[in-house]
């Protein structure tokens, strides 16, 4: 099957293939797919419910630097939530699609949102 036609088959209107993860510590690869749309100003719990209403769900730090590299242009260049808290106090991971940074920030600030989806390999 070529590219294009995995895609076809694999994508739905309006996402956009971003690449392979490969899984870590035993977890299993999977194929990244961007999910059109985004949020705005949103907490980081905001933003973990819109990208469930959305069809899918924030992505990780790996798969942020994954999307960085290979979608960058699809993102404003901004901070965006990732899925991920950094310490139970409050604090998440977040990534700048400016400079490629990655950080953390408050729970409660208002940062940008987008989804993913995963095609998990077996």
């Amino acid at each position: 099957m070529s590219k294009a036609q995995w895609i076809a088959a694999n994508l739905k209107p309006g996402e956009e293939y971003a690449g392979l993860v490969l899984g870590k510590d035993g977890a299993p690869d999977h194929h990244l797919i961007l999910l059109p749309g985004e949020a705005a100003e949103v907490t980081w719990q905001q933003a973990k419910d819109w990208s469930l209403k959305a069809g899918g769900e924030l992505p990780t730090r790996r798969e942020q630097s994954l999307l960085f590299a290979n979608r960058g242009e699809d993102f404003k260049p901004s901070w965006y939530w990732s899925s991920e808290s950094y310490r139970d106090d409050g604090w998440a991971w977040c990534q700048s699609f400016s400079t490629g940074f990655q950080g953390h920030g408050r729970k409660r600030h208002q940062l940008r949102a987008r989804a993913v989806r995963r095609l998990i390999l077996e």
